[in-house]
């Protein structure tokens, strides 16, 4: 069972891998506690599958708790522990101002997530080869740690100088700790994230310990939840880059699941993508409240080694994904000084939701416009959840008479600026990343991402557009069809000239063989096991790096001459030069994968490319300026190779997809909608 909570609806799916069936269930979110959703979920559809949820074997879960949490400023307060002389790490930060030129004279400086009053230092010194400079004080470690006892932190953070290289220190500062605070999490940055940079290493532990209160909470919560239930499966946590933790291992290391849930999304494109044959591609993940992004290139979607979330950006894994604030509850408004109309990044959310939904929202929302303009026919989620037409109609009225416009005009300027949003993170990771979004096919899923894919596409130029069968739950089939992850990480910083690949390779070795038995431990047997590696790389004196993969036999193969040479390729194409200066190592990376889920695409029987037998019935929709006539199709009705004329409707349970007037949707072998230009 795949569960993806989403801040609007929680999408479950449930998968018999012997026979291929599977079951699908969208309910609101319960935001106050996503468990009570969850639960309430997974007995809905475990009655539809007619079993109980004791028959569940596996339960595999894409969560935004810890997301929230940061977003909120939710987190614990978190106590720091640092060397003599470093107390400030977290204020001066990389004094890095965002923003343009003037940037600097509004930006209000964010909140470290350890405040100054909750840093103390300790005595004791780590050189930078490693070796003991000054021993620790166990008297001076307990009087730091009764002053954050007194203070009344609730999770506690360890960052030594140079503890990368050797954490004796922060492991005894941990064994004082567990007598003195015995009830406080404790976070040691040489476990979380054993590499150089102290800034990094400090703000990715903090940010663990922040969260790691909420996040152990709530997979507590939800886990015995789970075994009341009758569950007796394993259960997992998707993680930022892709992979799955198990449950005890996400509430030691919640860092890893802070874009735990967008990466569900690029999992289950995967999976669509290659029984659908497309190498390349752009996703546009719509939700209720905002829309996630992301580049597939020849089915591997790009991995970065920072996870952002809001201003906070933590050394983390993830997969690289764009958010921006527009979904299907974005709000319209006109503010009165501009009268210029906006869209998001404010949304309805579950609670009230958009006027259509009849939960006593006002505002209107992208929704309510999709209502207005006829892409949204008056029932969703198979017929069970009525919209209100009329409702709609009030609230987008309200916007045309602020802009003195007629009423399909305001609802479908609504459409285009939601639309010029998504276009503008779409462009952030294909065109400023160095790709042509034309050699892209653009899948658009979520339970809103099918409505605007077909007019994205044509902004992006990337054809065709894709809308996936069960586009509203793809996150949840992502979660259902991803595999075990888990890495290490090693700072090695030594230029080419200056070390050989047996060196490299030896480390690389023992690396691999900790990772493993990590992946041992969980239960998977060692023949299942895959072993990937990575290697930091950038130019000596350069302050950042590129991260490359990489597998032993390449390595063998190729020598440390072929690193340097896809090195110079990546940077040349990220940054259009190359340099002649000496190129340095940074840091060394092995990556363990548990077996992936072999599950096969139900394949539709064949048509003869006449539609006609899934029409509903005629419709009318606003398209180029005037109501058109267009056609509304049952999608469990289409066959393979039909064909579907725009402008039409193909409703399914969980989703709607609009095919635009002027273009043309093919129904594929596995039921995916392809949709080109006529």
């Amino acid at each position: 069972m795949g569960v993806d909570v989403g801040g609007t609806f929680t999408d479950l799916l449930l998968l018999d891998q012997g026979s291929g069936n599977f079951w699908r269930h969208k309910t609101p979110s319960t935001p106050r506690d996503s468990s009570i959703g969850i639960l309430s979920g997974v007995e809905a559809v475990c009655a539809k599958a007619g079993i109980t949820p004791a028959d569940v074997e596996f339960f595999l879960h894409g969560t935004t708790v810890a997301t929230n949490a940061v977003l909120e400023g939710k987190g614990a307060r978190v106590g720091l522990i640092v060397t003599e002389g470093y107390r400030q790490i977290m204020q001066i930060a990389r004094s890095f101002v965002p923003g343009g030129l003037a940037g600097w004279i509004v930006w209000p400086k964010p909140t470290p997530l350890a405040a100054l009053e909750d840093t103390v230092e300790i005595k004791g010194r780590v050189g930078a080869q490693g070796e003991e400079v000054r021993p620790v004080d166990d008297a001076d470690i307990r009087a730091a740690l009764e002053t954050l006892k007194a203070q009344g932190v609730e999770a506690l953070t360890v960052s030594l100088i140079n503890a990368y290289l050797n954490g004796a220190h922060e492991r005894r500062v941990a064994e004082l700790a567990a007598e003195i605070l015995p009830d406080v999490p404790i976070s040691l940055s040489h476990v979380v994230l054993p590499e150089m940079q102290e800034y990094e290493r400090t703000l990715t532990t903090v940010a663990n310990a922040s969260v790691r209160p909420i996040v152990g909470n709530y997979v507590r919560n939800l886990r015995s939840k789970l075994r009341d239930a009758g569950m007796a499966g394993s259960l997992s946590l998707l993680r930022s880059d892709g992979g799955l933790m198990s449950s005890e291992k996400s509430e030691e290391h919640p860092v890893s699941l802070l874009m735990s849930g967008p990466a569900g999304g690029v999992t289950g494109a995967l999976w669509v993508a290659k029984n659908a044959g497309i190498k390349n591609i752009l996703t546009l993940d719509v939700g209720g409240t905002s829309t996630d992004v992301a580049l597939i290139e020849n089915l591997e979607p790009r991995r970065v080694r920072t996870t952002e979330v809001g201003h906070l950006s933590v050394r983390a894994s993830s997969l690289d994904v764009k958010t921006v604030g527009a979904g299907g509850g974005s709000i319209a408004y006109v503010p009165e000084l501009t009268k210029a109309l906006r869209v998001g990044p404010q949304s309805a959310g579950a609670v009230p939701g958009p006027v259509a939904y009849g939960k006593g929202g006002t505002l209107p929302t992208v929704t309510d416009a999709n209502v207005v303009l006829g892409y949204l026919p008056e029932a969703l989620l198979g017929g069970t959840f009525k919209l209100d037409r009329e409702g709609a109609t009030r609230a987008v009225q309200t916007i045309a008479d602020a802009l003195g416009i007629g009423l399909m005009e305001a609802a479908r300027g609504i459409i285009d600026i939601v639309n010029e949003n998504m276009f503008g993170a779409l462009r952030m990771i294909s065109v400023q990343q160095g790709y042509d979004p034309r050699h892209f096919a653009l899948m658009g899923f979520g339970g809103a991402g099918p409505l605007h894919v077909n007019a994205v596409a044509r902004l992006m130029g990337s054809w065709p557009a894709v809308s996936p069968v069960s586009p509203g739950v793809l996150c949840a089939l992502g979660d259902a069809t991803t595999r075990m992850r888990t890495e290490t990480a090693r700072s090695f910083s030594r230029r080419f000239i200056d070390t050989n690949q047996e060196e490299v390779l030896a480390l690389l070795e023992e690396m691999a063989a900790q990772t493993r038995s990590e992946l041992a431990a969980e239960g998977i047997a060692d023949q299942d096991i895959t072993t990937q590696f990575e290697l930091d790389v950038r130019y000596d004196g350069q302050a950042f790096e590129v991260p490359l993969s990489i597998d032993t036999e390449t390595l063998r193969r190729d020598g440390l001459a072929g690193v340097t040479a896809r090195f110079d390729e990546e940077h040349h194409r990220l940054f259009t030069f190359n340099m002649d200066s000496p190129h340095e190592l940074v840091n060394l990376r092995a990556v363990a994968l548990g077996p992936i889920l072999e599950l096969q695409a139900h394949r539709l029987p064949e048509g003869d490319g006449d539609p006609s037998a899934a029409k509903i019935r005629d419709h009318e929709l606003w398209a180029d300026g005037a109501m058109r006539p267009a056609v509304i199709y049952d999608r469990a009705r289409l066959r393979a190779g039909d064909i579907v004329p725009g402008p039409a409707i193909v409703i399914e349970m969980d989703s709607t997809t609009l095919i635009e007037l002027g273009c043309v949707g093919t129904v594929d072998a596995v039921g995916n909608i392809l949709i080109n230009p006529a």
